[in-house]
């Protein structure tokens, strides 16, 4: 019996499950570009090594075996043998995924009146439905040449808290590909955007005061808004994956993995009989740690950058990629959890609880 699927979407989940096409027998897959979808913009993105992604690995740009945070009192250096961090361009991905996919025999069209309706199976991974007051993850990011050598090449500073937090929890993060080469962003968590400038000003004065930089080469320039926490389905008539079926990370934004380790598991249901499905990727516990974390941040981000420096000290390399990577027991999560400054978690889980008694209150009245 063959399978006809249908895939709303053209970006990563819709062409990393196309990619896997011949891991489906009896299954014809057709990628459906939605009326109206943006043209897509090439964007750097992070990852650690994990098994599920050892083809991204083999296309990465650059891998850093160290990764530091700062903030203004404190610098914590982790590291992993076995699970570097890797940046990737977007564009080396989906060209990849599009070649697997068209040698596997995937369609790709675009979408219209009434074309939906002739595939028997309709999945959907168009951007899922963020609430108006949700945090937002949003940042502004400059690919750079120095004429002088001024990175350390061998570390990745994940977030590094010594700039502005007037607007947010604001961190810069910071790639070197070389010495004289690296990705530099401006990252903000919180409910609105900043003016452009704000971020290519944090920037620029990061880069004078830390690393005495006041020229420098642009060779590319990326934005982006991710929306934290947990997001309504774009159409709850048709099932979804990727971000649009909870792959998404909550306080993270982090779902490159989660995208690829959903897919790899709907796969391996498929091979052992049952139908093609999609499940959320996170266990409950870390969905609700999050929520806690993110409540925190909504509320008190001058907490964060202690937060999160806390952590990195708490943990060792390894731990710190399984916490974040959604693969950690008890003792990391008790570790993380001992590592919070005690009143502003308290003072969250009683908020969650207040606004949870209140909304229960109001339906049954």
């Amino acid at each position: 019996m063959s399978h006809d699927i249908g895939i709303l979407g053209d970006g990563c989940a819709a062409l990393s499950l196309a990619a896997k096409a011949e891991q489906l027998p009896g299954h014809t897959i057709t990628l459906i570009r939605p009326n109206g979808a943006p043209k897509p913009k090439d964007h750097v993105w992070g990852f650690w090594s994990d098994d599920v992604l050892a083809d991204a690995a083999q296309l990465a740009k650059g891998t850093w075996h160290k990764w530091a945070v700062l903030t203004p009192k404190r610098s914590v250096t982790m590291s992993s043998t076995s699970m570097p961090y890797n940046a990737m361009k977007r564009s080396d991905w989906t060209a990849h995924c599009q070649s697997l996919a068209q040698s596997s025999g995937v369609k790709f069209i675009d979408q219209d009146d009434g074309q939906l309706e002739q595939h028997s199976t309709l999945f959907d991974t168009r951007p899922p439905v963020a609430p108006d007051d949700c945090i937002l993850q949003h940042f502004h990011g400059l690919e750079i040449k120095t004429t002088t050598p001024v990175f350390e090449a061998e570390t990745a500073i994940l977030m590094d808290f010594r700039v502005d937090q007037s607007k947010g929890m604001h961190f810069i993060y910071l790639l070197p590909y070389s010495s004289t080469e690296a990705l530099i962003e401006s990252t903000i968590f919180s409910t609105k955007l900043a003016d452009e400038q704000f971020y290519l000003s944090a920037i620029d004065n990061y880069l004078a005061e830390h690393y005495h930089v006041e020229q420098y080469e642009i060779t590319h320039r990326e934005k982006g808004v991710i929306p934290l926490g947990k997001l309504a389905p774009h159409d709850d008539n048709i099932p979804g994956f990727g971000a649009n079926g909870g792959a998404t990370r909550p306080a993270s934004g982090y779902a490159f993995l989660f995208i690829q380790r959903q897919i790899s598991s709907a796969i391996e249901r498929v091979n052992a009989g049952q139908e093609l499905t999609f499940l959320n990727p996170h266990k409950r516990l870390d969905l609700w740690m999050d929520s806690v974390l993110l409540t925190v941040l909504r509320h008190w981000p001058e907490h964060g950058p202690n937060l999160f420096s806390n952590m990195a000290r708490a943990l060792t390399g390894d731990q710190f990629v399984q916490f974040l990577s959604g693969d950690a027991g008890w003792w990391i999560r008790l570790k993380v959890i001992f590592s919070m400054p005690k009143i502003p978690f308290i003072k969250a889980l009683t908020k969650r609880a207040f606004t949870r008694t209140r909304v229960s209150t109001a339906v049954v009245g």
